[in-house]
C-alpha cells in the first residue's frame, strides 16, 4: 500500500460506527455506487454495524392459485370421471371427454386452496388418481 492509502485506513479505523455509517451513504451517493451484498453470494462490500442485505430481504410469497391436476384413473371409472369433470367443469361432453382422454390435464386451474381441494376430494372420490399444484 502507498502511504496514502495507509493514512486513509488509519483515519476509517479512527471512525465511529455513526461516522462510518455516514461515509458509506456518501461515498455511495458520490459514486453510484451500493455497499449492500450482492443477491447469490459473492464479495461483501459493509461498513461495520451495517445490516445484512439477508435480513432485509422480503418473505418469500406464499402460493394462492392452485392447479388441479386429473393425473390418471382406472378404465372402467371413465364413464364416471367423465361425468365429475363436466359437473366441475361446465364442459360439454366432447369437450370433457378429451380432457379425460388428454391426462394429467389440468381440471381446474387458478383456483383457492379449499376449492382445489374439494374438487381433488370428488375426483378422488370417484377414483382418479389427483394432484394440486
Amino acid at each position: 500500500m502507498s502511504v496514502a492509502t495507509d493514512e486513509i485506513l488509519e483515519k476509517l479505523k479512527s471512525l465511529t460506527l455513526l461516522e462510518a455509517s455516514e461515509l458509506v451513504k456518501q461515498i455511495e451517493e458520490a459514486f453510484g455506487v451500493s455497499a449492500a451484498a450482492p443477491v447469490g453470494g459473492g464479495m461483501m462490500m459493509m461498513a461495520p454495524g451495517a445490516a445484512p442485505a439477508a435480513a432485509a430481504a422480503e418473505p418469500e410469497e406464499e402460493q394462492t392459485e392452485f392447479n388441479v391436476v386429473l393425473e390418471e384413473f382406472p378404465a372402467d371409472k371413465k364413464i364416471t370421471i367423465l361425468k365429475e369433470v363436466r359437473a366441475i367443469t361446465g364442459l360439454g361432453l366432447k369437450e370433457a371427454k378429451e380432457l379425460v382422454e388428454s391426462v394429467p390435464k389440468a381440471v381446474k386451474e387458478a383456483i383457492a386452496k379449499d376449492e382445489a381441494e374439494k374438487v381433488k376430494k370428488v375426483l378422488e372420490d370417484a377414483g382418479a388418481k389427483v394432484s394440486i399444484k
